[in-house]
């Protein structure tokens, strides 16, 4: 969606829309509109919209007003970008193409406004370049917004908030991409795509390089597939020349039969976004890289796709990773750790991070545990946890920490190897966690984020409809504001 500025009404805007807090009614209402909304019990909460018509200089224009909820709500910021997510979800389909959104009388900040704008573009976004028979009521029509009478600021606030959702929309696409059109190879193209003419270093290893490397853990996991593996690494110095880089780190099965471990064929669709982990990353750093954060930062993604073949890994079998350890492979579906042992590693012995952090969609028990509202933080060092917890509740990608320990770590002991890739059906996040935890150096603070139950929605959510969040960028963007560059 394209938002611009001006003083004026568009005459092609046939939709005009304002917001206002809860219990107020905005200057300027025709009396029919004003008893409508009384008459349609509308209170001006967060994300509640009334929609009426009025003439405007001889025209007849379609009114909407978006609620924003209380002025002193500690969730005001949240309650604004629902103003802006609701009328993009009213309007995305209903025959106009652009909207004229005045913000004169809303009395609003415009860190407010931005957030407003921020909904709006990031709940219009849908993905249907498949979709070749829908009808016309069906399709996305409103493709652009003009912002009059915003408060002052407004314009530079939403220039800063653009890129993150120019972001979160790359991360998006990246996981609603079906298998056949993203796989390894194709995954690290379209970031060589997105990332050409910044100054970002792209960095990607293929499978001989990681054979040489000793990358037997990640290597094992794409055995079974036709498609080559990959190691991608974006790397952005913004910050503090020679200062060590925080490192964020990704899973990247792009689809996931389970391997010999095949898993039941109903939902395995849903496979095609155990990328999600590497979809964060990758949307993470254009934010970061787009908005010139002033910060260092290496984004590095595991590429794998596991597929059972006579090839394939066995139950049973023992690799080696590149940090030398041997992982016992009970379950080839336990495979995205095997691929974040490798990535891990390399992170370390490449960039020599001063903290790492890492997304996966892990375990399926992370889901049991916490259902879709929070993912799993699992973290050797209480800082760095507090703070994703912190950045998560301001951003709305939540996350809760959970517990790792000794006792739990005994629990993948191997009678024939370093350790088994998993630990039994008790405390399946934590044992996974756990196995992540032996490829971290001793001292080195880190995270793991497990995503499972966040990247794909089933239903529309704050700032999204049905099908993939984008979770992930804002946490880490925010991560980044308030620990690097605050």
């Amino acid at each position: 969606m394209e938002i611009q500025f001006s003083q004026s009404r568009p005459q092609s805007a046939r939709l005009l829309a304002q917001v206002t807090d809860k219990g107020k009614v905005p200057d300027g209402l025709d009396a029919a509109m004003v008893k409508g909304m009384e008459a349609a019990r509308f209170k001006g909460t967060a994300g509640q919209v009334f929609e009426g018509f009025a003439e405007r200089d001889g025209e007849v224009l379609r009114l909407a007003i978006a609620g924003v909820g209380d002025k002193n709500d500690e969730a005001r910021l949240a309650n604004c970008e629902k103003a802006g997510a609701a009328l993009a979800a009213k309007y995305q389909s209903s025959g106009e193409e652009t909207m004229a959104l005045d913000l004169s009388s809303g009395g609003l900040t415009a860190e407010e406004a931005a957030c407003v704008l921020l909904g709006l573009r990031l709940r219009n976004w849908r993905y249907d370049i498949y979709r070749t028979t829908m009808k016309d009521e069906q399709k996305v029509t409103l493709a652009s917004a003009t912002v009059i009478g915003a408060p002052d600021g407004t314009e530079a606030a939403w220039e800063d908030m653009a890129h993150v959702a120019k972001g979160v929309e790359f991360t998006r696409e990246l996981i609603t991409e079906p298998a056949n059109i993203l796989y390894p190879e194709s995954f690290v193209e379209r970031c060589q795509e997105r990332f050409a003419g910044t100054d970002a270093e792209i960095i990607v290893l293929d499978e001989k390089q990681m054979e040489e490397m000793g990358m037997g853990s990640l290597l094992g996991v794409g055995l079974g597939s036709e498609r080559e593996s990959r190691m991608l690494a974006i790397r952005w110095n913004g910050g503090t020349p020679g200062e060590a880089p925080t490192a964020f780190v990704g899973k990247g099965v792009t689809f996931d039969t389970g391997g010999i471990s095949i898993k039941p064929g109903p939902g395995m669709e849903d496979m095609k976004w155990d990328m999600g982990g590497a979809g964060a990353v990758a949307g993470a750093m254009l934010t970061l890289v787009s908005r010139q954060a002033k910060a260092n930062i290496v984004g590095v993604m595991g590429l794998v796709e596991n597929m059972p073949d006579g090839k394939a890994q066995r139950p049973g079998d023992v690799v080696t990773s590149m940090s030398g350890q041997t992982i016992e492979v009970l379950n080839t579906d336990a495979e995205g750790r095997l691929v974040l042992a490798d990535a891990l590693h390399w992170t370390q012995e490449e960039f020599q991070p001063a903290r790492i952090v890492d997304f996966a969609t892990l375990t399926g028990a992370m889901i049991i545990a916490l259902g879709h509202e929070f993912a799993g933080v699992f973290s050797n060092d209480d800082d760095l946890a507090k703070q994703l917890h912190e950045a998560g509740e301001e951003t709305g990608d939540r996350n809760w920490r959970m517990p790792i320990g000794p006792a739990y770590d005994k629990l993948i002991n191997s009678p024939i190897a370093d350790m088994k890739n998993i630990g039994g059906r008790a405390a399946g996040s934590i044992t996974a966690a756990q196995f992540l935890k032996r490829f971290i150096a001793d001292g080195t603070p880190w995270a793991h984020v497990d995503v499972a139950g966040m990247v794909w929605s089933d239903k529309p959510g704050r700032t999204w409809g049905k099908g993939a969040t984008g979770y992930g960028v804002r946490l880490v963007d925010t991560l980044v504001r308030n620990t690097i560059e605050s």
